[in-house]
């Protein structure tokens, strides 16, 4: 009596509603190769549906997000004549002459050899295990000089957002500034931190990190723990925004005036930079300098100006940029975030008015 498909069964995955997601398949009766590809999987996250006979493969085969077939298996597998469809790979474990002419016949995309091809399988893997992308926009947003209030304008913004329903990432990138969590009073919220992240190395999931981060309806936030804080690595930073392109509807990133490799990823991936200028001689002459280093890393940069003895629209052609906005002065808005409260957005206020504003004009990814 022929067997039915083997389960891999690991705290399945839940759809909206409660159904069940649909798994990569793998289709193998190699026991050592299916232990090398459960391993495999879960280093990205994924739970597999199995199947030792292609018969039991062909209900999953559609429905599959990526299917796996053994080499033991591929000379079977292509008999059944499988409807064409992507995401469709050949691994082995001890590579043949005919190797490709096999791969062809099931219609996979490509061969992969373990142990050498491990991790491009994880990162199919956890490819396969995304949902659909978001290509969430990425704003950045630095100070002209210390306390012109960048900060409060990227934790404003990803507010504004997360409260008309956008799934908004908050990216604390200056490690000295003091934790944008800390700003939100949500410094002692679970979840992770930098310094979970800065060890992983290549792709990152969009779903693993919105779970993994501390969220707030909406909005989650990527700070950093308290205590001593190294520089961000590039890869880190490139890891996850391009999660958060592919998750969330907009990524928005608070960075150091003094820009690392990890704030110039940032600035290389951001569809806009809103640089913070009070309007003032000093202000304007310290943000000059900070706009010289951003120019040298991203080319749409808009100036978003404090209130000063300057006109708005001529510390803003002082600075050669367009002004994005005017950043009210909100006399009691130190006292409310000192108090663990978060600031009113409302249509009504000046500030939510100013993030409304520049959310509609920051172009598209």
């Amino acid at each position: 009596m022929a067997s039915t498909p083997t389960r891999i069964r690991l705290a399945l995955p839940q759809a909206k509603g409660g159904t069940r997601m649909n798994r990569p398949l793998v289709i193998t009766d190699d026991h050592e190769l299916l232990d090398d590809l459960v391993r495999i999987a879960a280093a990205a996250g994924a739970h597999l549906d199995v199947a030792h006979t292609p018969a039991h493969a062909r209900p999953l085969w559609n429905l599959a997000p990526m299917v796996v077939v053994g080499g033991d298996l591929a000379d079977e597998v292509a008999t059944f004549s499988p409807p064409a469809r992507d995401r469709v790979l050949l691994v082995t474990r001890t590579p043949e002459p005919d190797t490709w002419r096999r791969c062809v016949a099931v219609g996979a995309q490509a061969v992969v050899d373990l142990p050498g091809g491990e991790r491009r399988l994880v990162e199919e893997f956890a490819d396969a295990m995304e949902p659909e992308p978001r290509s969430g926009a990425i704003i950045s947003v630095v100070g002209g000089r210390g306390g012109a209030g960048a900060s409060v304008l990227s934790a404003c913004l990803a507010l504004r957002a997360s409260g008309d329903g956008l799934r908004t990432l908050l990216v604390d990138a200056d490690p000295l500034g003091g934790g944008i969590d800390a700003l939100l009073g949500h410094e002692e919220a679970p979840g992770a931190r930098w310094r979970d992240l800065v060890a992983r190395e290549g792709r990152v999931s969009s779903t693993a990190l919105h779970r993994a981060l501390p969220s707030f309806g909406e909005l989650s936030v990527l700070s950093f723990h308290r205590g001593e804080v190294r520089p961000i690595p590039a890869q880190a930073m490139r890891s996850v925004l391009e999660a958060g392109h592919r998750g969330f509807d907009l990524v928005v990133v608070d960075l150091p005036r003094h820009l690392d490799a990890a704030a110039a990823e940032a600035l290389s991936r951001s569809s806009t930079t809103l640089l913070v200028a009070t309007a003032d001689v000093r202000g304007v002459l310290a943000a000059s300098q900070v706009l010289t280093e951003l120019n040298h890393h991203t080319s749409d940069v808009r100036a978003v100006l404090r209130p000063g003895v300057l006109q708005s629209d001529v510390a803003a052609s002082a600075l050669g940029i367009p002004p994005a906005g005017l950043l009210p002065d909100q006399p009691r808005l130190t006292a409310t975030l000192n108090r663990g409260e978060l600031p009113k957005l409302g249509p009504r206020t000046a500030l939510g008015t100013l993030c409304a504003s520049l959310l509609r004009s920051c172009p598209p990814p």
